[in-house]
């Protein structure tokens, strides 16, 4: 049975850095060394990360300068409980504002909802963005609630699959899917290369979706048809997310993208197989952006027309890695373009894994 996503609604903090400003703050909080800030510039440069939002912005952006507007990160490193203060301060009105307008998109009521998946990686608390949300958008009581927790990037698809099964077992239910994440509470400070580039790649974002069993009757839809996932084995030191006292710490070791590169392109080949698709009849792609090198590594090696990856580089460049929420800004550019299926989702996380999910579109 598929899941038809009737309804996609996407938010980023209203406060941004340009590629010039994120550098500044990288200057400031990496670099001990005339050399280092030279290198950071070109490590900027090289993401295509030219905006992203952060929920710890102030001043409107207008006055004051980025040391002022960013006054969070001063000359010490914020302690996790700090971090974990601004995520229970600022993650509920992010997450809310995506699926306000995923449920106004797909012009479905907040009293339709029967099931409700929060998805983050970036934090925790309890109650958290699930109980907020059901108390803003007045859903029921009753909604049944889970939680896709520190599973990294592709964590959405994760998600989806989870909406997906309750659809499969209740064809009444009626799921809110919402993933938010807010990459900024974890910047690094000094100098550990892996996290630099993590530093210079993330930030914050939310995406939610409305799904069901049933068509939707008036317009456009995404239909989700089915999933998969897989470990790549021995690669688990190459990516990892680890709550330390400064925050959650990013391992990215340089080898993830050509270790990703060497196991997808047979893995996806026999998974399309077992679905009846060829790989060439894929007609549009979501790839996760981890960063630039993750994209052009998945297009070499699939042979992609690099204007099929127009939409995951426009999300990296406007927004910048915003972690599982990513994947759904990258759908929700898709559907609107209104290309015919099937769409292939592709995105990565620590393990290393990989998920993918393949949709139609539904006119």
């Amino acid at each position: 049975m598929p899941l038809t996503l009737h309804g996609i609604g996407t938010a980023v903090p209203t406060q941004r850095l340009s590629q010039a400003e994120a550098v500044q703050v990288a200057h400031r909080i990496n670099a001990d060394s005339p050399e280092q800030a030279r290198l950071l510039s070109r490590i900027y440069q090289k993401t295509k990360v030219l905006s992203r939002g952060s929920v710890l912005l102030e001043n409107d952006g207008v006055d004051g300068s980025i040391k002022e507007r960013l006054s969070f990160y001063g000359s010490e490193s914020p302690g996790t409980a700090e971090r974990m203060r601004a995520f229970e301060e600022y993650a509920g009105g992010l997450a809310l504002e995506a699926a306000a307008k995923a449920l106004s998109d797909g012009a479905i009521s907040s009293a339709a909802i029967t099931h409700l998946v929060t998805v983050s990686c970036t934090g925790f608390q309890s109650p958290g963005v699930d109980l907020f949300l059901i108390e803003k958008l007045e859903l029921a009581p009753s909604v049944q609630r889970t939680h896709i927790g520190f599973m990294g990037c592709h964590g959405a698809l994760n998600g989806l699959r989870v909406a997906h099964a309750f659809a499969e077992m209740d064809p009444k239910a009626v799921v809110l899917l919402c993933a938010v994440e807010l990459c900024s509470l974890h910047m690094a400070y000094g100098w550990h290369p892996e996290k630099v580039v993590a530093n210079a790649l993330f930030a914050d974002g939310a995406a939610a979706v409305v799904a069901s069993a049933n068509p939707s009757p008036a317009h456009q839809s995404l239909v989700l048809r089915r999933s998969g996932s897989m470990v790549i084995r021995d690669s688990a030191d190459l990516m990892h997310w680890e709550i330390g006292d400064h925050g959650f710490a990013m391992g990215l070791s340089p080898l993830v993208p050509e270790t990703i590169g060497a196991a997808l392109l047979p893995w996806l080949r026999n998974w399309l197989k077992d679905q009846a698709i060829d790989l060439e009849a894929v007609n549009s792609w979501a790839i996760h952006p981890g960063g630039p090198r993750i994209l052009s590594t998945c297009s070499e090696v699939l042979s992609l027309d690099p204007n099929l990856l127009l939409e995951s580089r426009g999300v990296l460049q406007d927004h910048g890695n915003m972690s599982s929420a990513t994947i759904l800004f990258i759908l929700e550019r898709l559907r609107r373009r209104s290309t015919a299926g099937p769409c292939l989702a592709l995105a990565f996380g620590p393990g290393l894994s990989a998920e993918v999910a393949v949709f139609d579109l539904q006119r």
